[in-house]
C-alpha cells in the first residue's frame, strides 16, 4: 500500500518521537524509507542544529534506530523552505505516505500560518500522517 514511505525530520523531539510509527509502517508493509532532513539557513542562519555536521549527525543517528530494527534507510539533505521541499521530494520520490511528527505550534491562530505540518498537509501529493 505504502511503497514509499518519506520521514521528513528536524532537531525536534517531536520530529524523533514519530520513529517508532514510522518503523510500524514500513515493516507491515515493505515499503522503501526516505529520511529527509531540510536545512533552512534563511530562517536561522546563526542556528548551530542546522549546521552540516549537525545535520549529518541526526541523520546518522536516525539511521541507526531504524537499522536496529531490521529497516535500510535512505537519507537526503536539503536545503530550503522546510515545508515546499518535503512536497518536493515526495513527488520526486514518488511517496505514497509522508510521516511528521507535530510541535502543535500550527494550533493557534498565529501559528497555523507558519507551520510546516499545516503547509505539508496542504501542499503534499501524498496523505500525510501527523503523529503528536
Amino acid at each position: 500500500m505504502f511503497e514509499t514511505v518519506l520521514y521528513p525530520i528536524d532537531q525536534s523531539r517531536e520530529s524523533l518521537e514519530a520513529a517508532g510509527m514510522v518503523a510500524q509502517i514500513v515493516q507491515a508493509n515493505h515499503s522503501r524509507l526516505v529520511v529527509l532532513s531540510v536545512v533552512d539557513r534563511e530562517a536561522n542562519p546563526s542556528d548551530e542544529s542546522q549546521s552540516y555536521e549537525a545535520i549529518a549527525q541526526l541523520l546518522d543517528h536516525v539511521k541507526s534506530l531504524f537499522a536496529k530494527q531490521g529497516l535500510t534507510v535512505e537519507t537526503l539533505e536539503r536545503e530550503g523552505n522546510p515545508a515546499f521541499t518535503i512536497c518536493d521530494i515526495a513527488d520526486e520520490i514518488d511517496a505514497k505516505l509522508v510521516v511528521m511528527g507535530c510541535r502543535g505550534l500550527g494550533l493557534t491562530e498565529e501559528g497555523a500560518a507558519e507551520s510546516v505540518t499545516n503547509r505539508v498537509i496542504n501542499l503534499a501529493p501524498c496523505p500525510v500522517l501527523i503523529v503528536p
